[in-house]
């Protein structure tokens, strides 16, 4: 009997990458996908030293050198997740805004994880704007990437309450740790084809 290929993943990254290492601990035994590339934009993230110490493959493609040409580093950028061949692109911490050509490139095949319960709060400071409109919770979203920032399906999502001493900080610490429940959870779901919605809570 021949196995079903594993789906091989890249993860793209800007600094510590704990999402990342979460996914790459994760993708182990009868997990469908395996790790292919870890690629940052940044040469001193330090998730590049996480994913070689666990035998993944690392590359770096800096976007300084393209400033004001986005197209120009998005194309050396799929040069480089194509040459990994990846079934499915992971954005775990990539702190670049990404284009229409870039997404369209991956579409279908591209994931993210954003720390809010989307469509609430796109973009950053999501902590210090769920506080300051008073919600009683947060949380995070994993959801397909699309040309729209932060709008595409949803995949799942985790909650966490929202308490009455929060600073921006302690809540960002809360909702890190149903981050790393929730992403390797959606990765495997969404690696076996399986795109339908699962919810978290912080128990």
């Amino acid at each position: 009997m021949t196995s079903t290929p594993h789906k091989r993943v890249a993860i793209l990254i800007s600094g510590g990458g704990s999402n990342m290492v979460k996914l790459v601990d994760s993708m182990t035994g009868d997990h469908p996908a395996r790790p292919v590339l870890v690629l940052s934009n940044n040469a001193d993230a330090g998730g590049l030293k996480h994913a070689a110490d666990r035998g993944v493959p690392t590359a770096v493609v800096d976007h300084r050198p393209y400033k004001g040409d986005r197209p120009a580093f998005e194309a050396e950028l799929i040069q480089t997740i194509d040459a990994a061949q990846p079934d499915i692109i992971c954005l775990a911490g990539f702190m670049r805004i990404l284009t229409d050509g870039f997404t369209s490139h991956y579409a279908g095949r591209m994931i993210n994880i954003h720390p809010s319960l989307l469509p609430k709060y796109r973009g950053l400071h999501t902590h210090a704007r769920a506080i300051e409109a008073g919600e009683t919770e947060a949380g995070c979203t994993v959801h397909e990437v699309t040309a729209e920032l932060d709008d595409g399906p949803i995949l799942g999502q985790a909650r966490v309450p929202i308490l009455a001493d929060d600073s921006p900080d302690t809540l960002a610490a809360r909702v890190l740790v149903q981050e790393h429940r929730l992403y390797p959870h959606a990765l495997r779901r969404f690696a076996s084809g399986d795109r339908s919605r699962v919810d978290l809570t912080d128990a």
